[in-house]
């Protein structure tokens, strides 16, 4: 199977020394990425020796160049991570000037500390790996936990896809209304509605809960006022449902008459988009970070494109502009 490579020469040479090399992970927001940029695309193969391992060419140099790695490592999350360790060790031998990184999601992200006793802290392990590998930065967008950015030695950007969400939800009507409140679905992710809530200039809500094993929630509590409101329930990643399900089913109990999920990650897991559809969700909406198959596509899903904010983070590192600028507002 092969990849994507881009091969940047840029308006009036802005980036006659970017190259942005996608592998097989996401190869649409690849190509999504290289019309964002006006880019051309390079040349990179990625194929399997006959018992299974990958095998990956550059064709075309790459040295002294700005490289980017476009690999999200989302299901099957252990091949597209082998994958991108490959194509670090490919371009670091390939005495590229600087190799960046860019995961807009970021795998085994939700071991990211010890709560029992022996339990490994894989977000660590992959941070490990990926600078041994060569990377010089990484960027990706909505971390599972902020304080993955502190397992790299390394250069971390963390975008956020809030502020294209809320663009969204303005659009839609949603901003400065009386019956809109913002939902987050838990204590962690408390600051991530804050922050939508100051966009749209509405009140927030949060739902505390227990967790008694990963991907089964028991919805303990509520705590603000959702009656006669329309709710916007905001998190990181959409895996089972299960979670952004019950948090609604409780909403509407509570005397909400509306419950639309967004969320930055479509992971997806299992049937999860036919529970989504048959849930009392109004609305899914989501960022294409991680490809969406068609078979997983549903009546209730928006999917936002995500290769603008990408395509302008990558611009201003590779032309040292400040990226925390893109933020402006969003916290």
């Amino acid at each position: 199977m092969a990849g994507t490579a881009i091969g940047t020469t840029g308006r009036e040479g802005e980036f006659q020394a970017l190259k942005i090399f996608s592998g097989n992970a996401h190869p649409e927001l690849g190509t999504r990425l290289a019309a964002y940029l006006e880019a051309e695309p390079g040349h990179i193969t990625i194929t399997r020796f006959s018992d299974g391992e990958i095998r990956l060419m550059v064709e075309e140099s790459a040295r002294g160049n700005d490289v980017y790695i476009l690999q999200p490592t989302c299901a099957p999350v252990n091949d597209n991570l082998m994958e991108l360790l490959i194509m670090l060790d490919a371009f670091r031998r390939a005495s590229a000037s600087r190799i960046t990184v860019v995961m807009p999601y970021y795998g085994y992200a939700r071991q990211d500390k010890k709560l029992k006793p022996r339990e490994p802290i894989t977000a660590r392990l992959v941070a490990d790996l990926i600078v041994e590998a060569g990377a010089h930065r990484v960027v990706c967008v909505d971390l599972h936990a902020e304080q993955i950015q502190g397992f790299f030695d390394i250069p971390v950007d963390h975008l956020y896809a809030g502020p294209v969400i809320g663009r969204w939800l303005v659009q839609q009507g949603f901003s400065e209304a009386e019956d809109v409140v913002v939902v987050s679905p838990d204590v962690a992710g408390v600051q991530r509605a804050r922050s939508l809530a100051e966009m749209l200039s509405c009140p927030i809500t949060i739902i505390a809960k227990r967790r008694p094993e990963p991907n089964k929630v028991d919805i303990m509590e509520i705590i603000g006022d959702v009656n006669g409101k329309r709710c916007v329930m905001i998190d990181d990643m959409i895996d089972t449902g299960g979670t952004i399900i019950r948090g609604a089913e409780a909403l509407l109990k509570r005397g909400a008459t509306e419950v639309l999920a967004v969320g930055t990650h479509a992971v997806f897991s299992g049937n999860a988009p036919q529970l989504l559809q048959d849930s009392v969700l109004s609305k899914v909406v989501v960022t294409d970070t991680v490809p969406i198959p068609s078979v997983k596509v549903f009546p209730k899903l928006t999917v936002l494109p995500i290769a603008p904010l990408l395509g302008d983070a990558i611009r201003r590192i590779h032309t040292n502009e400040s990226v925390s600028t893109l933020f402006d507002g969003w916290r």
